[in-house]
């Protein structure tokens, strides 16, 4: 798509970049080489040091009111909202995922949900790369979506992981749209649970008759006029896995021409819903089963780091939220060791506690801060509880009580001792792999 058909968005309008991660780096990059808006702003909670003098930067505590004067607030993802804008100044938010999807400039299958989204971005667009299919995976896995919208003709298929906070803002919905789950979660950015969860459904919410939705069978009645087919773990529905088979419209694929590399039966969903959407976008069945086994899964997501002393380690650091450690244990035939705890959002453990409760764990071992409450629930004295003060002290205890398998799997997020998630993956294999030269 031509970048000079976007001036008449922005064309002498007072334009401020609402956070300076990626995205909000995008945003500048494009305001300059359109070369239109009567005055470009930066805000962002933390100071700012910018190249350009013509170019003002808003920082400080009330950086966000401070937007609400502006014209046009192009928003970052991950930057908290909440009620610190009026109606008014909300409706002038836009985020990249919502200009991709307002101009379509080619076909866009859309992936959202709590947990499984990378993975089932990165499946779809394997699978249609397996299939010759011109396509790009941008979006929340970590290409913001302007980034290559120059690249996008209308015979390309795009495939977009987009976020809660990517789709709080959205008015308009992809052509096929995936909503995998919704669980509780990012509830420090939203005002409750409620206001998460219909972010999420933005996904369908503004599709037209001609769209297509696969969405989880358990977030029905899914708005939007496209049609819709319902997609299960455990229960039959228009796509579902019992966790052996694939049924995808009453065709069951067999375990055997599953041939994959995830671990987890949980990843047979994510798998069949990938499937399904590839098709809908014109790829071959049976070309997308063939690729699978080439497919080796994303950092940080059930990634097995090493094998030391006959110790198996794994890294599922991507884990924040309590039925995100659970899989993680299900996905294998055992886990003697389970290191959990971080950042504590006030998220209920419950089902996590009474989960470790039935012994499916010899030992857990718990960081700050969740780590105090989810030890709390914990009632079988049967159950090793250990307390570490960090990461380093967590390997180090796991290397002296395991003797099959160590799984991080915080079911907590990772602010407050790191920057994110993959951060605190890459601190656990590192501490992981220096074991090797003790």
């Amino acid at each position: 798509m031509n970048i000079e058909e976007l001036k008449p968005i922005f064309e002498n309008k007072r334009a401020v970049i609402l956070g300076f991660g990626r995205e909000g780096k995008t945003w500048l990059e494009l305001l300059r080489k359109l070369d239109c808006a009567a005055e470009i702003a930066v805000a962002d909670m933390n100071p700012l040091e910018l190249d350009d003098p013509e170019i003002q930067p808003i920082s400080g505590d009330h950086y966000l009111e401070e937007c609400a004067d502006f014209d046009i607030i192009l928003q970052s993802p991950g930057v908290i909202v909440k009620n610190k804008l009026n109606p008014a100044a909300k409706a002038k938010i836009l985020t990249q995922t919502e200009l991709l999807l307002r101009l379509k400039p080619c076909k866009i299958i859309g992936v959202t949900g709590t947990k499984g989204k990378s993975t089932t971005s990165s499946l779809i667009y394997h699978f249609l790369r397996a299939n010759g299919i011109p396509s790009m995976l941008i979006g929340n896995i970590g290409v913001p979506p302007l980034k290559r919208f120059e690249e996008m003709t209308p015979e390309t298929v795009a495939v977009c992981e987009m976020s809660c906070h990517q789709l709080e803002f959205a008015r308009h919905s992809p052509d096929v749209a995936v909503l995998l789950n919704i669980f509780p979660e990012h509830l420090d950015h939203y005002v409750n649970f409620d206001a998460y969860a219909n972010a999420k459904r933005n996904i369908t919410r503004f599709q037209g008759e001609n769209d297509f939705a696969f969405a989880n069978s358990d977030l029905f009645p899914v708005e939007g006029a496209g049609k819709i087919a319902s997609c299960a773990f455990g229960k039959e529905a228009d796509v579902w896995t019992d966790g052996h088979s694939i049924f995808l419209n009453n065709t069951e694929i067999t375990s055997d021409k599953i041939r994959t590399r995830l671990c987890g039966k949980h990843n047979l969903y994510n798998i069949a819903v990938a499937l399904a959407a590839a098709e809908k976008a014109g790829g071959d069945m049976e070309k997308c089963l063939d690729s699978l086994p080439e497919f080796n899964g994303l950092e940080h997501r059930l990634e097995r780091v090493a094998v030391i002393n006959g110790v198996e380690y794994i890294n599922d650091s991507i884990s924040t939220i309590p039925e995100a450690a659970i899989a993680a244990v299900n996905a294998f035939d055992g886990a003697d060791c389970l290191i959990l705890g971080g950042m504590d959002r006030g998220i209920s453990y419950d089902v996590l506690g009474k989960f470790l409760n039935t012994g499916v764990v010899e030992n857990v071992i718990l960081m700050p801060d969740s780590g105090k409450r989810i030890g709390k629930l914990i009632t079988n004295h049967d159950i090793s509880v250990i307390e570490a003060e960090n990461m380093e002290k967590a390997v180090n205890l796991a290397a002296k009580v395991a003797k099959r398998r160590v799984i991080l799997s915080p079911a907590s997020a990772s602010y407050g001792f790191y920057r994110n998630f993959e951060e605190r993956g890459r601190h656990f294999k590192e501490l992981v792999n220096a074991l090797k030269t003790e």
